[in-house]
């Protein structure tokens, strides 16, 4: 004898089935809802974090501590930036010189290379090899003493943890950034000069002329601004990812480390060219 399914049931069958296909064509749109929320989220916090990291930068006995923060920041990243530099000149007045012999247009290169150098590559190439060499280990160093609870021991001798590790980094950025793309410029040209001139053959005379009547001060205002810009976004984005190690979701302890380096790194360059075009947009 075939029993008949009582209709409440039925109902009920048919109303869990369609909550789960809901689910199922929500999903998406709920992961990515919540990751845009996180993102928010994130980025509140690290502009708080930032504001009041620049507000203990001027407070008394922080000038020891921001020159040796300028040091490993700076002096330390001199001869990676001059060897980046000076091959990217080199390749840049290399193949701008290709360029430009098929049009006949040789004579330009000393501004094509400039301009370039100083308006776009001096600055975005400079900031990624310092958060490559300086940013990486900012974060690593500060990831470690988080998580070896040296940050809460510095809490507990009534020391602040923002104006002793993260205030100093940041004034040392904003300093060290500009210095080290003016070096990275002044190497660029020398290496597309090496490149352009005296192994393609191009007039010396030309080349310089072309570079000092080309080049204007807003030119290099543009650099020096695009490099406070990129020290701002790759001190606060490094020291952030170290302070805050411990409180990965996905990790913890050393292997939190490590994943926090990793982002800070991969953010940082993703912002960097993200914020290279905003700027140009608002300079240019």
């Amino acid at each position: 004898m075939t029993v008949a399914m009582r209709p409440d049931i039925q109902e009920s069958s048919e109303e869990k089935a369609g909550w789960n296909a809901i689910r199922l064509l929500s999903w998406p749109f709920a992961q990515l809802g919540r990751s845009v929320i996180s993102w928010i989220n994130n980025s509140g916090a690290a502009a708080i974090f930032l504001l009041l990291a620049a507000l203990k930068i001027f407070r008394p006995r922080q000038l020891m501590k921001i020159t040796q923060q300028i040091y490993y920041i700076g002096a330390r990243s001199t001869m990676i930036i001059m060897l980046v530099g000076l091959f990217t000149g080199m390749v840049l007045g290399l193949q701008s010189y290709h360029a430009l012999v098929q049009v006949g247009a040789e004579g330009a290169l000393g501004t094509l290379v400039a301009l370039s150098l100083i308006r776009e590559l001096g600055p975005v190439l400079t900031a990624i090899m310092i958060t490559a060499r300086a940013g990486s280990a900012i974060t690593a160093q500060i990831g470690i003493e988080r998580i070896s609870e040296q940050i809460d021991a510095l809490d507990t001798m009534h020391i602040d943890p923002l104006r002793y590790l993260i205030s100093p980094r940041i004034a040392a950025a904003i300093i060290s950034f500009p210095v080290l793309t003016a070096l990275f410029d002044l190497i660029g040209i020398l290496g597309s000069y090496i490149s352009g001139v005296l192994i393609m053959g191009a007039n010396a005379g030309t080349f310089f002329h072309r570079v000092q009547s080309s080049v204007e001060m807003s030119d290099v205002n543009e650099g020096f601004i695009k490099a406070i810009v990129f020290a701002v976004i790759v001190s606060t984005v490094c020291c952030y990812q170290g302070y805050f190690a411990h409180m990965r979701p996905d990790s913890h302890g050393a292997k939190a480390v490590g994943l926090s380096t990793t982002s800070a790194v991969v953010l940082s360059c993703v912002l960097i060219l993200v914020s290279d075009y905003v700027v140009t947009s608002l300079l240019i």
